[in-house]
């Protein structure tokens, strides 16, 4: 990967369309964007999903092309593009180890207080564990664990983020929205 590559997060607000993430990924393939994490869920706003997808790119330029083409698909309500200074972002891990191994390397409570870790199960044959932070951390925590431990089972969600600004930025859209339509029709 190349070094001046800048990591994106473009957040997209639609309702809960079929065929929407096709949609959306048709069009970072036409523009050769590889989408590194793709996270879906409801939004604040009730009936209104956000998709959030990370990407690299090299110019800022192509990213600022992209977001009004995804813009343009009718069931988008409004796509936005941020870096990692604009965010408060997280990934969550879990990690599966053999409860035996490890039980040889040391307690439980070491690694929790080490790593930060929550326990989500312990068996006979296994030990979960949930991590959330960001890709570095996930990453550094599932390859010094593979190393000592051993990892039976891993997996790591996209990237959940939300703006540092005040309210979302759909809301503002919404609300000129609703602005712009209530001038309209007094107008008549």
């Amino acid at each position: 990967m190349s070094e001046n590559r800048t990591l994106y997060t473009i957040t997209v607000f639609s309702e809960n369309t079929v065929g929407v993430l096709n949609q959306i990924t048709t069009i970072f393939t036409r523009r050769q964007l590889n989408i590194e994490t793709l996270s879906v869920s409801p939004s604040a706003i009730k009936g209104i999903h956000k998709f959030t997808i990370t990407t690299f790119s090299e110019s800022e330029e192509v990213i600022k092309k992209l977001i009004p083409l995804i813009d343009k698909r009718v069931d988008i309500l409004k796509a936005y593009y941020n870096t990692n200074e604009d965010l408060v972002h997280q990934e969550l891990a879990l990690y599966k180890l053999s409860t035996e191994k490890v039980l040889e390397h040391g307690s439980i409570e070491y690694l929790v207080r080490k790593y930060n870790v929550r326990i989500l199960e312990v068996s006979k044959d296994c030990v979960v564990f949930l991590k959330a932070g960001h890709y570095e951390e996930t990453q550094g925590l599932f390859e010094e664990l593979a190393e000592s431990i051993g990892v039976l089972q891993f997996v790591r969600s996209g990237r959940i983020a939300i703006t540092k600004s005040k309210v979302e930025r759909l809301s503002d859209m919404l609300a000129k929205r609703e602005r712009d339509n209530q001038e309209m029709l007094e107008r008549f």
